[in-house]
């Protein structure tokens, strides 16, 4: 009971779409299945965290790939202006197509998430995908603020649990979302893709 509250409580900060009892999430999901699996495994190989990825569009649009916002759009929710980044930094992958295309949005997502990867330190595979995450969520700036912020309040800028979540001069509303979103799409969203291979983010909640 515990966990199911904490859980609830986490999908509701991170402002989670949340779907209806007829809604079919899963069809959608499954619809996507081989081609999250192929670009995850052409960026990071067998190892690749399939499911945390998955988990990151069930939290961003629930498998939607028409899915709107009030600054994003499409499968992985790009802004326009992140969007038109990545194509400067991936041109022959990403340079054709956009937000609204299915297999343009998840392989922009697999590959964002990666160069966010390569560029933050962390003391483990564990803490440095929740700083991806909250970067992807908030901006790498962001995140590195944050870690310079931790480090001068006495933290461990290498950890992000119990770390850096705890430190920022964001906005409240920013904080709140940004710090539910890694705690929704690796506790709460990612146990739903642990058969589509690969590795697991994080060890269970006990």
């Amino acid at each position: 009971m515990r966990i199911a509250c904490f859980l609830a409580l986490v999908i509701a900060a991170a402002g989670c779409h949340t779907a209806s009892a007829a809604d079919d999430w899963q069809g959608r999901a499954k619809a996507y299945q081989r081609a999250l699996i192929r670009e995850a495994r052409l960026e990071l190989g067998l190892n690749a965290p399939i499911p945390l990825f998955a988990g990151q569009i069930h939290q961003e649009s629930l498998w939607r790939p028409d899915a709107r916002s009030a600054y994003a759009n499409g499968l992985t929710q790009f802004t326009p202006e992140t969007e038109a980044w990545i194509k400067t930094v991936f041109p022959q992958e990403l340079g054709v197509g956009n937000a609204f295309n299915p297999q343009w949005a998840i392989r922009a997502l697999v590959k964002y998430d990666h160069w966010l990867y390569q560029h933050i330190k962390a003391a483990n595979d564990c803490e440095r995908w929740a700083m991806t995450l909250s970067a992807y969520n908030g901006g790498l700036g962001w995140l590195q603020r944050d870690q310079r912020l931790t480090a001068q309040r006495g933290g461990n800028p290498a950890y992000w649990w119990g770390s850096v979540e705890r430190y920022s001069r964001r906005a409240k509303w920013a904080i709140k979302e940004n710090r539910g979103y890694p705690r929704a799409i690796i506790y709460a969203h990612q146990p739903h893709y642990l058969g589509w291979g690969g590795v697991r983010v994080c060890a269970p909640l006990s």
